[in-house]
């Protein structure tokens, strides 16, 4: 157990944690006086829990832990990811079928990036996953404009820093260089908000197309623009390794 959920989280964050429902929904259940704690009704949704510890039951009934469902989705580009748009734009969700839980994204794509994103019910793993202190690595294919040259590798390696903030790729690769764009590998372990468009602004190139295509051992491989797949128990172990380990600890 991480220390956030020692210290405990808000109901609505613990219903959304434990794969039963997305945030709003929790806020409708607790408002309604259907979600109990430990056999009382709780209306509060900041009304603060430890998921592990704690006996959470809607309409009386203490639902059981789903089994982990992990999908692997080749997001496109002008899909947001999000369950709802204010300005209604395609989200994620409408790409999937209903799976019969509540899922949440393993971090974000922004809009115009495109590529492998995983949606899990599994809050812990999806926790794990964005904790920089995982290490799990992310590789991505870029299309900058201009020739991006062997120093300019040196210093996304090396570090720059982008509106205050220290930034630095974990491994470069230069495919190919033209005076009007290069073709880069880029492979990032911390995940920072859009992390690799700033890696670049800071060494003078503007990202024209990004595409996520591995996370750990997992790779995006055939799957087409708004396909989708379940990822099952034996590839996740293969992919990440250092995950179950940690759950046999």
């Amino acid at each position: 157990m991480n220390p956030r959920e020692r210290r405990g989280v808000s109901l609505e964050r613990a219903l959304s944690k434990l794969g039963l429902a997305s945030r709003a929904e929790a806020r409708r259940l607790i408002a309604a006086g259907r979600v109990a704690v430990n056999g009382r009704v709780v209306v509060d949704p900041l009304a603060p829990v430890v998921p592990a510890r704690a006996r959470i039951s809607i309409d009386g009934a203490e639902p059981a832990n789903p089994s982990r469902l992990v999908v692997a989705l080749h997001k496109p580009r002008g899909v947001v990811t999000t369950r709802s748009d204010p300005e209604g734009r395609p989200t994620v969700y409408s790409l999937i079928e209903d799976l019969g839980t509540h899922v949440v994204p393993v971090g974000r794509l922004d809009l115009a990036t495109s590529g492998l994103l995983l949606l899990t019910n599994d809050t812990r793993f999806a926790d794990w996953l964005t904790d920089p202190r995982s290490g799990v690595p992310r590789v991505y294919l870029v299309t900058a404009r201009g020739r991006v040259t062997d120093e300019d590798v040196e210093r996304l390696t090396s570090g720059v820093e982008s509106r205050g903030e220290p930034l630095a790729a974990s491994a470069v690769t230069l495919r190919k260089a033209s005076s009007r764009e290069s073709h880069v590998v880029v492979t990032l372990t911390e995940g920072r908000n859009r992390e690799v468009r700033r890696l670049f602004e800071a060494i003078g190139h503007e990202v024209t197309r990004l595409r996520r295509v591995q996370i750990g051992g997992l790779e995006l491989g055939a799957l087409t623009p708004r396909a989708w797949r379940v990822v099952d128990e034996a590839e996740l172990n293969r992919a990440f390794p250092g995950y179950g380990r940690r759950r046999r600890d």
